[in-house]
């Protein structure tokens, strides 16, 4: 079943929407690889239940030649082999962001991060996954659904 949208966002609050949009933009042209942004973007999505975002990431890595193994296994990163060391603290990094609770992040995700990413990366990685957190949060409340196949 596929929930009906429940309002326009970019229609009803476009300077918000536009700011979004500016946010976005200034990621891709941060020093983060494209193909990590993606990899970052779908691992909230797909924990956020956000079936928008994790079709349009799972798209955007594949245009960007991500394996589908790869693709896959982000759902299971922990257990998957597919991931460098680099790639596994920063989806780290995104399972404590995105699930943020009373403890915060956990100093060893952070320290984790930080051995493999200098601060401006390290920064343009924790604004990829709040930024996400928060499309995420957009589309799931206000029922923004992928089209059906076919």
């Amino acid at each position: 079943m596929t929930p009906q949208p429940r309002l326009a966002i970019a229609e009803v609050a476009p300077d918000a929407y536009r700011a979004m949009l500016g946010l976005e933009a200034c990621l891709q042209a941060g020093p983060l690889p494209a193909a990590l942004r993606e990899l970052v973007r779908l691992r909230a999505s797909q924990l956020n239940g956000c079936a928008y975002c994790t079709e349009l990431h799972s798209r955007g890595a594949r245009e960007l030649g991500l394996a589908g193994e790869k693709l896959f296994g982000v759902a299971v990163w922990r257990a998957a082999p597919y991931f460098s060391e680099a790639e596994r603290a920063a989806l780290a990094l995104t399972d404590a962001v995105t699930r943020l609770g009373e403890q915060g992040v956990p100093d060893a995700v952070w320290r984790q991060a930080a051995l493999h990413f200098d601060e401006p990366a390290l920064a343009a990685l924790l604004m990829t996954i709040v930024t996400i957190n928060a499309w995420n949060r957009i589309a799931v409340a206000t029922g923004l659904a992928p089209a059906p196949l076919g």
